[in-house]
């Protein structure tokens, strides 16, 4: 079971992904566009782009390609940093906030579909695996 373990996980990943892609369709976002959404609403909002990238653990110039499509979708804006003029600080615009609540909803939803039949007691031991496993990982750092 432990050498099918990191596939059945990325399985899931992809599953999770796709089918929340497929109902977020209507919305005009990407897979990469909704996740960076994400990232901000729970990194907090006012983070800086630097900040976002690393939260999010890809390249500055590959976010700035997202947010410059997000921004054009009035779901984001930058403003200025004031303590510091080079950095810009990122914020959901009304329309983010109200996509945020639609994706939201949505997911709620699937993820409850996907944990139908799992109780609350497995999906609390299984959680508690998964950050063993990253606290493991973080050791081989």
């Amino acid at each position: 079971m432990r050498d099918q373990f990191p596939f059945a996980v990325a399985r899931v990943t992809r599953r999770w992904r796709k089918m929340l892609d497929e109902r977020l369709k209507d919305l005009g976002v990407t897979q990469a566009r909704w996740s960076t959404m994400v990232y901000l609403e729970k990194g907090g909002e006012g983070l800086t782009q630097r900040e976002l990238a690393s939260l999010m653990a890809i390249e500055n110039p590959t976010l700035v390609r997202l947010l410059d499509s997000l921004e054009e979708q009035d779901l984001i804006e930058r403003r200025p940093c004031p303590s510091d003029r080079r950095a810009r600080r990122l914020h959901l615009t009304d329309a983010g906030r109200d996509f945020m609540d639609v994706l939201s909803g949505r997911a709620e939803k699937l993820r409850e579909e996907m944990l139908e039949g799992i109780s609350d007691k497995e999906i609390e031991c299984t959680v508690k695996v998964f950050q063993r496993i990253m606290e493991n990982a973080e050791r081989q750092k």
